[in-house]
């Protein structure tokens, strides 16, 4: 089970930091990543890390701005969010995955908004 939480209004150019927290002692098992979804569009990925933290992945228009980072002896995945746009304005999910290829967990969501 993934939670999700940290999201909340901030006007452009502020910061927040989104914490993932999951319920699994197995999370090191885990590729974890962050994904958004804004009202009418699709759900788009945002940024992964790898079960060590030892490589992450970002979506170009996040890149320079937001970092993916995890604390496994806590089961917590986080994503510092800088800078932020009024285009960043969406629903942000955490999700993980065993393997490559789809996804297999995903959180309920937290609403990131900002204001311009």
């Amino acid at each position: 089970q993934l939670q999700a939480s940290g999201g909340g209004l901030v006007q452009a150019g502020g910061s927040l930091r989104l914490s993932c927290a999951a319920s699994e002692r197995t999370f090191s098992n885990y590729d974890m990543g962050w994904f958004r979804q804004a009202p009418g569009k699709e759900r788009e990925f945002v940024a992964q890390i790898t079960r060590s933290g030892a490589r992450t992945y970002y979506a170009d228009s996040v890149k320079g701005r937001f970092t993916i980072s995890r604390d496994n002896a806590k089961f917590t995945v986080f994503l510092q969010m800088n800078s932020l746009k009024p285009e960043d304005t969406a629903v942000y999910y955490c999700a993980a995955k065993s393997s490559p290829g789809r996804y297999d967990f995903w959180g309920q969501g937290t609403q990131v908004t900002v204001s311009s």
